[in-house]
């Protein structure tokens, strides 16, 4: 780890916390024009993941942003319209367009492993996918010959790790999906020219993405710095110099920690989002930092056995006036949007929670909300009356 310089200012706790709500879009109004392809390109980084409760997290995140988007936006933003791709970042991510020359770094590096996932194939069938791309025109697994050799998920057929080694390698991109089923079509004519023909170094790579992730978290450690695109602390340390972002010291924080100077330069103020977040949002995803910033201890538990979940399958942290307040694990049953579980911290969180669940419930279409579990029963009365 490189000597860190010594820092050029020192602001609060508070002051972090209000810096990294506001560089994630979630502190003063949001850009509705821009809609969730201005809060994909505010973040850098959008998480997939399959399970889908109230939606899916990727439809949750520009939904805690700019509160009831509609589905279309969401998937337009997305998918289809050449403006994004999926790559892996800080998990499998949908990412702006703008940000493919960034991650040549480690489609060179996948490149120089030679494999994905630790499978092997044949050469013959990596040429004769990429053939059969540019004969027919971007092509689902499916319209490829299938993705499994037997019904087991883990178990693909040679064509499915071909195109998915082409995808680490850069031959391949996704930029649509259809029904959740990665369309894959060749990167020399899904990127735009300008973008594709780009060639920068590995240094350029990092540089920038580390910017990048420091504008996107208002203030960060180098273990936050490193998380979000899921880096190396050498490579953050060997681009921190060039990247922009200048050391400070957070009251509270055991690690030095780096800003863009333009985030210190104005108060970070505004009206707050009140709404549900995903696990998966890149407010939260990084548990340490969560702990640090918001004193809230969070999990995803959907891959923990029932009987050793605390907060329920997909617990949802509770956002209000710039703090996470609690935690609800939805469901929705009909036209009734259901808040199995439900903790809270303290009274003071009630009418969030109403606002929140009210809001929620309108969004995917339920005209009742039900709670079931609460783990202070003294607040039922108070939260039924405000949902009544």
């Amino acid at each position: 780890m490189a000597a860190t310089p010594a820092p050029t200012a020192r602001i609060s706790a508070d002051h972090a916390r209000r810096l990294a709500l506001r560089a994630q879009g979630l502190l003063g109004s949001p850009d509705r024009r821009a809609g969730a392809r201005g809060v994909l390109r505010l973040l850098g980084a959008v998480q997939l993941d399959t399970i889908s409760v109230l939606a899916r997290s990727h439809e949750l995140v520009p939904y805690a942003r700019l509160g009831a988007v509609g589905r279309r936006p969401v998937e337009e933003a997305y998918w289809g319209r050449g403006t994004a791709f999926e790559f892996w970042s800080h998990a499998a991510c949908i990412l702006p367009i703008e940000e493919w020359p960034l991650f040549a770094f480690r489609r060179r590096a996948n490149r120089a492993k030679g494999r994905v996932w630790g499978h092997r194939i044949d050469e013959g069938v990596y040429a004769q996918v990429i053939d059969q791309l540019r004969a027919e025109g971007p092509l689902t697994s499916t319209g490829l010959g299938g993705a499994k050799k037997t019904a087991e998920w883990w178990d693909w057929s040679d064509t499915k790790i071909a195109v998915e080694r082409a995808l680490a390698f850069g031959d391949v991109v996704v930029t649509e999906r259809r029904g959740w089923k990665r369309v894959y079509d060749l990167a020399e004519r899904a990127v735009p020219g300008d973008l594709f023909e780009q060639d920068l170094t590995d240094a350029e790579c990092l540089e920038r993405l580390v910017a990048q992730a420091g504008a996107a978290l208002g203030v960060a450690t180098r273990a936050d710095l490193m998380d979000y695109h899921r880096l190396k602390g050498a490579q953050v340390d060997a681009a921190l110099p060039a990247s922009g972002l200048v050391p400070v010291e957070v009251e509270g924080w055991s690690a030095p920690a780096w800003a863009h100077p333009t985030a210190l330069e104005t108060e970070p103020r505004g009206r707050h989002r009140t709404a549900l977040l995903s696990p998966f949002d890149s407010l939260i995803w990084d548990r340490p930092r969560t702990e640090r910033i918001f004193g809230m201890s969070h999990r995803l538990e959907a891959y923990t056995p029932k009987h050793k979940r605390v907060h329920g399958y997909f617990a949802m942290p509770l956002l209000a006036g710039g703090r996470l307040l609690g935690r609800v694990d939805p469901a929705r049953e009909g036209t009734t949007l259901v808040a199995r579980q439900v903790s809270l911290d303290g009274p003071r969180a009630v009418p969030a929670l109403a606002e929140a669940l009210r809001e929620a419930a309108a969004w995917v279409g339920c005209s009742d909300v039900r709670v079931e579990r609460l783990d202070d029963e003294t607040l039922r009365p108070a939260l039924e009356k405000l949902l009544a």
